[in-house]
C-alpha cells in the first residue's frame, strides 16, 4: 500500500497541494487530472519521495515498497546512451550501484550481509539480473532497433524518444507505477501496448493524463485537484463516469447554492418585516394612548413581546442557516480560430512527389488539399507524417515530381516540439514581433489564454509545455489565418482547453490539416477526409 494522508505543498509563497489524501494498493488504477499548472506532477513527485511535503505523511507498506516515477519531459543527461537511461527510469541503475558498494563492503564488514540481502532482493525485484536482454526484447517491441541502446538519446529522433519513454515503462517492475503524461507523442499502436501493459501490471498505477480514451481504458477511479481549494476530490470509474459524477455534483451544489440563497432572502425579509411591526406598533402606541384599563395595557403588552419573540426566532433560523460558498466557475480559455479572407480553390497539392533522406523514402504521393477541406493526418510515428506536411507546404525540396501552394493561402501552424517564434528573447517580445500586434494587445490576448504578468518576461524555455502550447494558439488567433496546420495540438494542453480547441476546431471555416493520436479528438472534430501515412506510403481509407 501507498498511502498520502493530508498532503500540504507550496512553492514562492503559493499554495500548490493542500491537504490532498490518497491511497493505492494492488491493482489500483487511479487518475489524477485538473489544469496545467495546479500540482499534478508535485503530487507526483512528493508520492515518489523526490519532494518533501510540508504537511502530512506519505506511508510505504512495507518499508521496501518500490514506487518509480517516469516523468513527462525528456530527462536524459548528457552522453546518456538509450541503454543507460532506460537502466536511470527502471531504478535498475540505481540498485545495481547500490547491490556493487555493498558487495565490496562484505570483504571488510560481514555484518553489511543484511544490507546485502535486501540490495539483492530489489536488485532482482527490478529485473536487473535480464535487465540488457528484456531492454532488448522490449525495444524491438516498440519498434526501436537494438543498435539504438548504444546511441545517446539525444541523437534519438522524436518518434524514436517517444518509443524510448515507452520501453522505459514496459521494463520496469515497480510495486507501484507513477506515470506523468505518459501517452503524450504516442502513436496508436504505442497507446495500444502502454494499454494492454498497464492491464496486466499487479502493481498500483498512479496516472496523470489529460488524455480521455487513455482515462477511460486504463484507471478505474479519478482524483481531481480542485483549482479553487488545491484539495483533492476523488470519483469512483473511468473518465466518462467521472465527467458525469462531477457535473451531477456540480449541479447540486449550484442548487443546493440557490436553495440556500432563496431561504436567506425569506428570513432576511420575514425579520425586517417583523421589526417594522413591531416598531410601527410601539410608535402608534406613543401617538395614540389607550384608556387606563389594566386589561388593555397587558394586552398590548404581551402582544408587543410576542412580536419581538417572533423576530428573536427568526434571526435564530438565519444564524443556523449559516453560510454557504458560491460553487467555483473558474477561469475557462475561449478560443476564436475565425479564418481570414477565403484562399483560392487549391490550398496544396503533391503530383508524383518523392522525398528520400538516406535509405528511406515517401511516395510516391499524390494528394490535393482544396478550400475549407477538414483533414485529419494519422499514422505510426516515424511513418512519415511531418515530411509529408513539409513537403505538402513547400518548405521541403522534393526529389522527383511536384508540389504547389494555391494563391493567397494563409498558414496558421502549430509544430509538435512548439519551437519558439523567431523576434524576441521573451514571450511578450516574441509574440509582438510574431504576430504584428501592439504591446497592450498581446499582453491582453496572452492573459486570455491564462499568460499572465509572471508568465510573458520569461525566456520561451522557460515555459511549461502548455504554457508554450497555449503561447502558440494565441499567436494563431491573433495573426490571422485560412489554413490550420496543427501537428499534435492536445499534447501538453488540460482537459478545459482541449475541449475549447475542439469547439475551435468545430466551427473554424478555413482549411484545416491536423495531425494527432488524440482518439477523442478525432470522433469529436468534423473531418472531412483522412490521410493515413505510414512505412513512407500514404492513402486514404474508407471513412465509412
Amino acid at each position: 500500500m501507498l498511502n498520502a494522508k493530508g498532503i500540504g505543498f507550496s512553492r514562492g509563497g503559493e499554495v500548490v497541494l493542500d491537504d490532498v489524501s490518497l491511497s493505492v494498493g494492488p491493482g489500483s488504477r487511479l487518475g489524477v487530472v485538473g489544469p496545467n499548472g495546479i500540482g499534478k506532477s508535485t503530487l507526483l513527485a512528493v508520492l515518489a519521495g523526490e519532494l518533501q511535503p510540508e504537511r502530512g505523511v506519505v506511508e510505504r507498506s512495507p518499508a521496501s515498497l518500490t514506487v518509480g516515477l517516469l516523468t513527462q519531459e525528456p530527462d536524459a543527461r548528457p552522453g546518456e546512451t538509450l541503454l543507460a537511461y532506460l537502466g536511470r527510469r527502471t531504478g535498475v541503475a540505481a540498485a545495481g550501484d547500490d547491490l556493487d558498494r555493498l558487495t565490496a563492503a562484505l570483504a571488510d564488514d560481514p555484518a553489511a550481509v543484511d544490507a546485502y540481502s535486501e540490495a539483492l532482493e530489489r536488485f532482482l525485484a527490478l529485473g536487473g539480473d535480464d535487465f540488457e536482454a528484456r531492454a532488448e526484447s522490449t525495444c524491438l517491441e516498440v519498434g526501436l532497433p537494438p543498435d539504438r541502446l548504444g546511441v545517446e538519446i539525444g541523437q534519438l529522433s522524436g518518434g524514436q524518444a517517444a518509443r524510448a519513454r515507452l520501453a522505459a515503462v514496459l521494463l520496469a517492475r515497480f510495486d507501484v507505477f507513477l506515470l506523468d503524461e505518459p501517452t503524450n507523442d504516442l502513436d496508436f499502436e504505442g497507446l495500444d501496448r502502454l494499454e494492454r501493459f498497464l492491464g496486466s501490471v499487479a502493481g498500483a498505477v498512479v496516472t496523470v493524463s489529460h488524455d480521455r480514451a487513455f482515462l477511460d481504458r486504463a484507471v478505474t477511479r479519478v482524483l481531481e485537484i480542485e483549482e479553487h481549494t488545491h484539495r483533492g476530490a476523488e470519483y469512483a470509474g473511468a473518465w466518462s463516469e467521472y465527467v458525469e459524477r462531477r457535473a451531477l455534483a456540480r449541479s447540486q451544489a449550484g442548487t443546493a447554492y440557490e436553495a440556500w440563497q432563496a431561504e436567506r432572502r425569506r428570513l432576511t425579509q420575514r425579520i425586517r418585516d417583523q421589526r417594522a411591526w413591531s416598531e410601527q406598533g410601539v410608535r402608534r402606541a406613543a401617538k395614540k394612548p389607550r384608556d387606563h384599563d389594566k386589561a388593555q395595557r397587558d394586552f398590548r403588552i404581551n402582544r408587543t413581546e410576542k412580536q419581538a419573540s417572533k423576530v428573536r426566532t427568526s434571526e435564530r433560523a438565519l444564524a443556523r442557516l449559516g453560510t454557504m460558498d458560491k460553487p467555483w466557475e473558474g477561469w475557462e480559455l475561449h478560443l476564436d480560430l475565425a479564418a481570414t479572407t477565403r484562399s483560392g480553390d487549391l490550398v496544396a497539392a503533391l503530383d508524383g512527389a518523392v522525398v528520400r533522406r538516406g535509405d528511406w523514402t515517401l511516395g510516391p504521393v499524390d494528394l490535393a488539399v482544396h478550400w475549407s477541406d477538414r483533414v485529419a493526418i494519422t499514422g505510426p510515428n516515424g511513418g512519415g507524417k511531418s515530411t509529408l506536411l513539409a513537403a505538402l507546404l513547400g518548405r521541403l525540396p522534393l526529389d522527383a515530381g511536384r508540389g504547389r501552394v494555391g494563391p493567397s493561402v494563409r498558414i496558421g501552424e502549430l509544430d509538435q516540439r512548439r519551437a519558439q517564434p523567431a523576434g524576441g528573447a521573451t514571450l511578450l517580445e516574441a509574440f509582438v514581433a510574431s504576430t504584428g500586434a501592439g504591446v497592450e494587445e498581446s499582453r491582453s490576448t496572452l492573459a486570455k489564454f491564462g499568460l499572465t504578468a509572471r508568465h510573458v518576461g520569461r525566456a520561451w524555455g522557460g515555459l511549461s509545455p502548455g504554457e508554450r502550447t497555449r503561447a502558440r494558439l494565441a499567436a494563431l488567433m491573433v495573426a490571422g489565418t485560412n489554413c490550420l496546420v496543427l501537428d499534435e495540438p492536445t499534447n501538453h494542453l488540460d482537459l478545459p482547453a482541449i475541449e475549447q480547441l475542439e469547439q475551435a476546431l468545430a466551427d473554424y471555416a478555413g482549411t484545416l490539416l491536423v495531425v494527432t493520436h488524440d482518439r477523442w479528438l478525432l470522433e469529436t472534430v468534423p473531418f472531412d477526409r483522412t490521410v493515413h501515412v505510414a512505412g513512407g506510403q500514404v492513402f486514404e481509407p474508407d471513412r465509412s
